[in-house]
């Protein structure tokens, strides 16, 4: 039985989990461990090269991550992996980061992989910012990585900024908070999500084992 999980453990896909310096790792690598996945963690660009996805988590500020990532030469890095395809997922700032840039940070440009700007949550909604807690999500588009997932499905949130893209088109879900907003994004092996998979118990975990069982076919 060892060697049985020794063989398993070696087809597990490596996940490159970025690390640039303020992001709180330790929920997410257990969590994508679980899901099935063999999680290295990159601080340089070389780490990503013998992994089979890159997964960007994020709290705090636009602005810290974009500078930082790009201290670390990580920045130009990301561009090439997105601008090949090649699979990627980032979780609430990790997602936003995607985009052109931030109201957060206006001094600080994102990947702009895709277009469109981060907004802040508007005070006149009535609604308490940041937006925090458990949400509905509502499907806008297929996509294997909410395979499975219940209709609706409640997933937790912890934000103040949101992504508009300038193409609805790429938009997978969407939730409300005083607005509708994009809540998950997706275009070929490159997908974002506002929400935290890794906080969202059950679905959280379903979604990363969709992720992973993904990769697998892949390889």
């Amino acid at each position: 039985m060892a060697g049985e999980g020794k063989c398993d453990a070696e087809k597990a896909p490596r996940v490159a989990l970025i690390d640039y310096g303020s992001s709180n790792l330790g929920s997410v690598e257990k969590a994508l461990e679980q899901a099935g996945a063999k999680v290295v963690r990159c601080l340089t660009p070389e780490a990503m090269d013998s992994c089979d996805a890159v997964v960007l988590p994020g709290v705090g500020s636009f602005g810290d991550c974009a500078r930082r990532m790009k201290e670390r030469g990580l920045t130009e890095a990301l561009k090439e992996w997105l601008l090949a395809d090649r699979t990627y997922l980032g979780i609430c700032l990790g997602y936003q980061i995607l985009f052109e840039g931030s109201e957060e940070s206006p001094d600080q440009a994102g990947l702009g992989h895709w277009s469109g700007q981060v907004v802040k949550f508007p005070r006149h909604t009535g609604l308490k910012v940041p937006h925090m807690g458990w949400n509905q999500l509502g499907w806008k588009k297929a996509d294997q990585i909410f395979a499975d997932l219940p209709d609706p499905a409640h997933l937790y949130f912890v934000h103040s900024y949101f992504p508009l893209p300038n193409d609805p088109r790429i938009v997978t879900a969407t939730s409300n908070h005083g607005l509708e907003f994009a809540a998950a994004a997706g275009q070929g092996r490159v997908r974002g999500m506002q929400f935290h998979p890794e906080k969202s118990q059950k679905i959280g975990l379903q979604i990363l084992k969709n992720f992973v069982k993904e990769l697998k076919g892949k390889n």
